[in-house]
């Protein structure tokens, strides 16, 4: 097995590092989204993203709520959201109980996906949300294709070790230090490669610091990260023999060689 002493700094020096070498070849295909991105496009929004977000007053250490209805957006959110320095929170509540968590995160910030836009403003105006972004236009929000619009300018720099990166509403706070281990030790069983194929079929409503961990691992590794949840037994068999699948993450959370 290889060694993994190479996963450090901050979780987007380690998820994004060799983003830009490989270029256009995909890193994740959300089927339920319909979305496909490239390694170099999923870094540079992330970045461009985050440069944004802080153009726009995100403040470091703030806490980000993400309410969102696939992966594609869940992995770029949270990810936008870590390299603002901000913390991710991703949250899977109706409108009152979200309203209630962001609050008492006391987060500033909401980013949603057009269809949940409704709920996701209703939870802004019972907390002290004051900006919500959205990944396309709907009412009263900013389209997130705007910060990428945004003059660049420089990301906030932090000791990793101590950073808060994730927070998720029953897991706790997780700094970037936290997460790297979490991939680390995720690395020594799953052993992906640049040639791997990772199909993740669990629900979104899972867990959000699996998902984060997971995925973060495929895409540092270079392989490629295909989402699919609710697939019948007839559609998991096309689809790995479409995507030509070499590992599954389980319902359970294990990760098998296929």
């Amino acid at each position: 097995m290889r060694p993994t002493s190479s996963i450090k700094g901050t979780v987007t020096e380690a998820v994004f590092g060799c983003a830009y070498e490989r270029g256009d070849r995909p890193a994740l295909i959300d089927l339920d989204a319909g979305v496909v991105y490239g390694h170099r496009r999923l870094a540079d929004e992330v970045t461009r993203g985050a440069s944004g977000l802080v153009r726009r007053g995100a403040r470091r250490r703030q806490v980000a709520g993400i309410h969102v209805d696939n992966a594609a957006a869940q992995t770029l959110a949270v990810h936008t959201v870590i390299a603002a320095g901000g913390v991710a929170a991703p949250v899977g509540s109706g409108s009152g109980e979200m309203a209630a968590l962001l609050a008492r995160w006391d987060a500033r910030l909401l980013i949603t996906t057009p269809d949940l836009a409704d709920a996701s403003l209703q939870a802004a105006e019972d907390s002290r949300v004051r900006q919500v972004i959205a990944f396309g236009q709907a009412r009263d929000t900013v389209d997130f294709a705007d910060l990428l619009l945004l003059d660049p300018g420089p990301l906030p720099l932090f000791d990793p070790s101590v950073q808060p990166a994730l927070l998720t509403e029953d897991e706790g706070l997780f700094t970037h230090h936290d997460l790297i281990t979490r991939m680390r030790d995720l690395d020594r069983i799953a052993v992906l490669e640049r040639s791997d194929v990772l199909l993740v079929t669990w629900p979104l409503t899972g867990s959000a610091l699996a998902m984060t961990t997971l995925v973060g691992l495929a895409l540092m590794r270079g392989a490629l990260v295909v989402v699919a949840p609710g697939l019948s037994p007839l559609e998991l068999s096309a689809t790995i023999h479409d995507f030509g699948v070499t590992v599954m993450a389980l319902l359970d959370g294990a990760v098998q060689r296929v």
